[in-house]
């Protein structure tokens, strides 16, 4: 097993870390101190602080803290990757200080990047939480769809879908309609049914019109528009069999409604318990 160290789940918005001992998680704190909510060149100071609060202890950081907008750029390992390949491509900051590489693929002149949610996805494979081969997807603001292949991350892409509904919800015309709370009802499935028509763009400006025309009550526009995208990008990436959400139960509720209304089946895991598993596994390979 290994020793006593700090992990860090260093996001854009938000981080979340992690005191581990003896692969044991003792302790775990979000917070929004994101990359975004540090000052430039003050991320040294930032880590210093962590171990003044968690313990002074080696460190290993995953995430967007190790992109060009982060601390130090710690680049890509290409898929297929497995948790072997990111221990061995670690960004060595200091004795005990560490990056985890993303992983990227290039298809042509087609390129996807990960950076964080990788080791969830080998972590989860690596605890057991999924079948070496399988459908993963992580729902969010950039919604990742993946494929493991005998516990290797041999496929992935990403969607806008989270960012879409934010960006509509805050700057296009039907964003004023858009107020009621998000939830997996009858207008959420009626926005994954819509989605069946194959014409996004239309669909979505269809709920100007029936808001004006009183097709729809107002507090149900947010939940069919969220559905209309979410069975969007579920319809575009779930192939058959089960889909493993790495999600937060409030967007796992989500996409499993969704799921489930486009005929296929949702299976959620714990992202945190996937997290832990994965980084873990990345410190002992790389003693």
């Amino acid at each position: 097993m290994t020793d006593s160290f700090l992990a860090v789940d260093w996001g854009t918005t938000n981080r979340r870390v992690y005191r581990i001992e003896q692969g044991i998680v003792r302790s775990n704190v979000r917070d929004d101190r994101g990359i975004v909510a540090v000052p430039a060149g003050t991320f040294a100071d930032e880590i210093a602080l962590l171990r003044a609060r968690h313990g002074d202890l080696p460190m290993l950081l995953a995430g967007m803290i190790g992109s060009n907008r982060g601390w130090h750029d710690a680049g890509y390992v290409s898929a297929p990757a497995r948790l072997e390949d990111l221990a061995g491509g670690l960004k060595r900051i200091d004795a005990r200080t560490a990056i985890v590489p993303g992983v990227s693929r290039i298809e042509g002149a087609r390129g996807e990047v990960m950076r964080g949610e990788e080791v969830q996805l080998l972590g989860a494979a690596a605890a057991g939480l999924v079948p070496p081969d399988a459908q993963l997807c992580q729902p969010g603001t950039h919604c990742k769809w993946a494929r493991l292949e005998r516990g290797a991350l041999t496929d992935f892409v990403t969607a806008m879908t989270g960012e879409m509904f934010a960006l509509l919800k805050a700057h296009a015309l039907i964003g004023q309609e858009m107020t009621g709370v998000v939830h997996a009802g009858h207008a959420f499935r009626e926005g994954v049914g819509e989605s069946r028509r194959n014409d996004l763009l239309a669909s979505l400006f269809s709920v100007r019109p029936a808001a004006l025309l009183n097709l729809r009550p107002c507090e149900e526009i947010a939940s069919f528009v969220s559905g209309l995208l979410i069975g969007a990008d579920c319809r575009a990436h779930a192939a058959r069999g089960p889909v493993h959400l790495l999600a937060d139960p409030a967007l796992g509720a989500l996409y499993s409604a969704a799921l489930m209304e486009l005929g296929s089946q949702a299976v959620m895991i714990d992202s945190h318990d996937a997290f832990v598993a994965g980084i873990v596994r990345i410190r002992e390979l790389s003693r």
